[in-house]
């Protein structure tokens, strides 16, 4: 079986960061498009997606951060990953997340780079 996702949330002055821990399927998709939705709804325009402790994205859970990245563009703001698995930034390049989120190595780099 595998592990419930878990998301936590740190406010910024500039935007949010969002750090996931667990699997990221239908539910672990929908517990992240929940609170990045509550962030653009309450204005924040950049977003920082931090897998650090995330091991497996599946398709469907692909497909879930394909629609928050379509949501933030619509609403004029970016999304960014961070600290990704070999397997998971390589799956980022394959579907296609890489052309429309930054993918960094680590936090500092990506805090540093979207001003958060």
């Amino acid at each position: 079986m595998t592990e419930e996702l878990k998301v936590a949330v740190d406010r910024k002055d500039n935007g949010a960061v969002l750090y996931t821990k667990g699997y990221i399927n239908n539910v672990g998709g929908e517990e992240i498009a929940v609170r990045a939705y509550e962030l653009m709804d309450a204005g924040v325009r950049t977003l920082l997606l931090n897998l650090r402790d995330t091991k497996i994205v599946n398709s469907i859970g692909i497909s879930i951060l394909i629609e928050i990245i379509e949501k933030m563009i619509d609403k004029g703001g970016k999304i960014a990953f961070c600290c990704l698995t070999p397997v998971i930034h390589k799956t980022f390049q394959i579907m296609g997340l890489a052309n429309y989120a930054t993918i960094f190595d680590n936090e500092e780099n990506a805090m540093k780079e979207l001003g958060l």
